[in-house]
């Protein structure tokens, strides 16, 4: 596993449409392995193959509800509503209140192709609608309906200058 730079707001990849994954094979193994050694390492929830420059609809989420390679994936269904705050590891040092289903169904493939549906609430379904709008080429910052700079904290937590 490798730590892979994630690209930031500004680098077109971006903002394309990703390509549907055809190949389960070594690749793509690398690529999913690679980006759990970044997501951990950057301390994120979510990271999309096209924050590490990769045009391939790939991404993993690392919540309390587990960890998760979703390969493919997209929302069957959604319902509720929930508004909060949103951050994203190529948009650093900003954060915005976001509008996002409270509940999402959705289908993805596995690393090996298997097809798996998942049901995500609150912070998981906000996490999965976040990755996925990174396959479309659409971030977070589109959707706020105000982004503010993330204020500078001390190591006990308090706002600093």
């Amino acid at each position: 596993m490798s730590y892979r730079y994630v690209v930031q707001v500004g680098d077109e990849v971006l903002r394309a449409k990703c390509d549907e994954v055809k190949k389960f094979d070594s690749q793509l193994w690398e690529l999913l392995n690679d980006m759990k050694e970044t997501v951990r390492k950057e301390d994120g929830a979510g990271l999309a193959a096209p924050q590490v420059g990769v045009n391939l609809r790939v991404v993993v989420i690392d919540l309390e509800e587990g960890f998760f390679e979703m390969v493919n994936p997209k929302i069957l269904s959604v319902k509720g509503e929930q508004r909060g705050e949103e951050g994203c590891l190529s948009v650093k040092g900003k954060f915005g209140i976001v509008t996002r289903p409270n509940k999402v169904k959705a289908e993805y493939r596995d690393r090996n192709g298997k097809k798996h549906t998942v049901t995500g609430t609150g912070l998981f379904a906000r996490c999965m609608c976040h990755e996925f709008d990174h396959l479309d080429g659409v971030l977070y910052i589109d959707r706020a309906e105000a982004v503010f700079d993330n204020p500078v904290k001390d190591d006990k937590g308090q706002s600093g200058k």
